[in-house]
């Protein structure tokens, strides 16, 4: 019999994100792999990466633009999976504000405002006469749970918010102003991240780790019921917003059915960073450079 390997994983926070990572969990998926994966959860988006770029853990369910970041930085972090590969968010704003020129002078929360939901604001915020930083302010104030809790404070006037929190602040008299996927309908928001010189050690191991982590997507997809009691146990949400945020992950495709990651959302958050935060070697750069495909196409050969 073989024996169980420790994996050590950090995601971002109590958020719907980490569905699959919490579906493997709860349903023995690594476990049949002989895999213990022990999840940190993090509030700051960027302890995240820099956990996995110091080798404190060993996978990141992160921000795909510190991966980019970290190529720019001569780092050797790369994609090997899916996370939220299209945008389950709305711009939530106070109830007092009603449209897009009531931003002006406004304060928005965000995640880092060196990448994540920053980029978003940004180029959106654009297209609609207003910049930054002359005509409203971006506040780091952390990911969307404690975006949430400001919003409901007042120190923030706006902020990003996924599924279901998104639908759970216009049930108590926020608006929304725009969802971000109406402008980029392909936008690899977060993915599974590896060091590509741990994973190459590592590669058995890791090709396990992908098996389980692609049967917990096609799970997600297949059981409703299942999906409605994970999402309670690990987020806290009813279970009407449980099924909301699930019935638009999974008609949306926000997730990938195999754990995949979208080249095509990928390149849009290349191409898109590149020009709103004026990163020259950025430009034109191929999503290709970024990913490897190698383990998760050797683990849905194995299943």
């Amino acid at each position: 019999m073989n024996s169980t390997q420790t994996i050590k994983l950090a995601a971002v926070s109590r958020n719907y994100f980490n569905m699959p990572i919490w579906v493997a969990t709860h349903c023995d998926l690594f476990k049949e792999e002989n895999l213990q994966v022990d999840i940190e959860l993090h509030e700051p988006i960027n302890e995240v990466t820099e956990r996995l770029e110091k080798g404190r853990v060993q996978l990141a369910l992160g921000v795909t633009e510190h991966v980019i970041l970290n190529h720019e930085a001569g780092g050797t972090l790369t994609i090997i999976g899916g996370n939220v590969n299209k945008l389950p968010f709305s711009l939530i704003v106070k109830p007092s504000i009603k449209e897009f020129s009531d931003l002006k002078n406004k304060v928005i929360g965000v995640s880092s405002k060196l990448a994540g939901s920053s980029s978003l604001i940004m180029k959106i915020l654009e297209t609609q006469g207003l910049n930054y930083p002359k005509d409203y302010e971006l506040a780091e104030v952390g990911p969307i749970l404690a975006r949430w809790e400001k919003l409901q404070s007042g120190e923030i006037d706006a902020g990003l918010q996924g599924t279901p929190l998104n639908q759970i602040a216009l049930e108590q008299g926020f608006n929304s102003i725009v969802e971000p996927k109406s402008y980029f309908p392909h936008f690899q928001f977060t993915s599974l991240n590896v060091d590509a010189r741990w994973a190459q050690k590592n590669l058995k191991l890791l090709v396990g780790f992908m098996r389980a982590f692609i049967k917990a997507h096609r799970l997600f997809f297949s059981d409703q019921k299942l999906m409605q009691d994970i999402a309670i146990k690990e987020t806290g949400i009813s279970g009407k917003h449980a099924d909301r945020a699930w019935k638009e992950y999974t008609e949306e495709d926000m997730f990938s059915i195999n754990g995949e990651f979208s080249i095509e959302g990928i390149q849009c958050l290349i191409d898109e960073s590149a020009l709103i935060r004026s990163i020259a070697k950025r430009r034109g750069r191929n999503a290709a450079d970024y990913v490897n495909s190698q383990f998760i196409t050797e683990a849905l050969g194995m299943i």
